[in-house]
């Protein structure tokens, strides 16, 4: 299976303890590297403009939010300031692609994917336009911001428009491989990313490949599938797991569309129920795309950790996490009730 050679080294501290029962707001281990992701966006955006001269990049008004700073300072002249026209944006992106340009534009998800999805439909993806979007901010762990800003439906959105591809990558370095292999699709891309530093559970040399999911840690019991900052939970779970005796596998599966089919169906088929898991609605998001997998391949038992029809609010990252029952300790309890489920067969 493909994955690092030791997947859990990363994301934990040699040593380090982590008691499975302990309540989410459990303090990460000392030596656990935190970056952003929106940094490793940004940082590839300029080892990208260094490589090629097509690569441009736009922004809404929010340079330093969105980490496009970089790529400013380094190449002004292929730097587009939009100013808050989100919608206008997309658009000239559009042109620039149409011209033979690889454009990527920054801005909040909220704003990419729900503000700007008429031009996203119409103008870009109806032509196939080789547009890179990114979605920054997405999820409820933006925090204070509140609910206008807490991008939780981008994954829905953005698979069920044709041509539409969408990343959402688990820390800095698979956000920087993402923007890469973004760059080296043809068609447009979405890349969700978010806010607060996050745990590191990747290294530079990780694998990754656009399209495809990684198998961070083995098992047998069930597997437990997730995307973006959920895949680090997703591990802490594994742990709590194997403390009760129970073997889980887990999976990054970052790349919500196009779907590793193959791969699911897999994990099905060898270890009989799946929990997905992901800082998103759950209609239509990262549980829905394997549900509709497993369905038509390999019917086994399912339990989708999301948030439940509901818009966020303001509050600190943590305790918002906590609060839309985005934890470990919330994967868990799927676990066991799936596991229920699958004994019960």
């Amino acid at each position: 299976m493909a994955g690092p050679a030791k997947p859990e080294s990363a994301a934990f501290a040699e040593g380090a303890s982590l008691d499975p029962l302990a309540d989410a707001s459990i303090a990460l281990p000392e030596k656990v590297e935190m970056k952003k992701t929106r940094e490793g966006f940004g940082r590839a955006l300029v080892d990208l403009g260094e490589q090629d001269p097509r690569i441009v990049v736009l922004v809404g008004d929010l340079s330093e939010s969105t980490m496009v700073h970089f790529f400013a300072e380094r190449f002004p002249e292929r730097f587009i300031q939009v100013g808050i026209a989100e919608q206008n944006m997309m658009s000239i992106a559009g042109g620039l692609a149409a011209m033979g340009k690889i454009p990527f534009l920054a801005t909040y998800g909220a704003f990419a994917s729900c503000r700007s999805a008429d031009q996203m439909r119409v103008t870009v993806a109806y032509s196939n336009l080789n547009v890179k979007i990114g979605g920054a901010h997405g999820g409820i762990s933006v925090g204070p911001d509140g609910a206008t800003h807490q991008a939780m439906e981008e994954i829905s959105i953005v698979r069920a428009i044709p041509h539409m591809s969408i990343v959402v990558p688990c820390d800095f370095w698979e956000t920087y491989k993402a923007t890469v292999a973004a760059a080296q699709h043809e068609g447009p891309v979405y890349i969700r990313f978010g806010r607060e530093d996050v745990p590191v559970v990747t290294a530079k040399d990780t694998p990754f490949t656009f399209g495809k999911g990684e198998v961070f840690a083995d098992g047998s019991d069930l597997t437990l599938i997730a995307c973006g900052v959920m895949v680090y939970e997703a591990l802490r779970a594994r742990e709590a797991l194997a403390a009760r005796g129970i073997s889980a596998r887990v999976v990054d599966l970052h790349t919500p569309k196009p779907l590793d089919r193959a791969l699911i169906e897999r994990c099905a088929r060898e270890t009989g129920a799946i929990v997905t898991a992901e800082e998103h609605q759950v209609h239509g998001g990262l549980g829905g795309a394997v549900a509709e997998a497993v369905v038509q391949s390999c019917v086994v038992p399912m339990e989708l950790v999301a948030v439940h029809d509901r818009f966020g609010q303001s509050g600190k990252p943590a305790e918002l996490m906590d609060a839309f029952g985005l934890r470990a300790k919330d994967i868990v309890a799927a676990a066991e009730r799936v596991l229920a489920r699958k004994r019960a067969r």
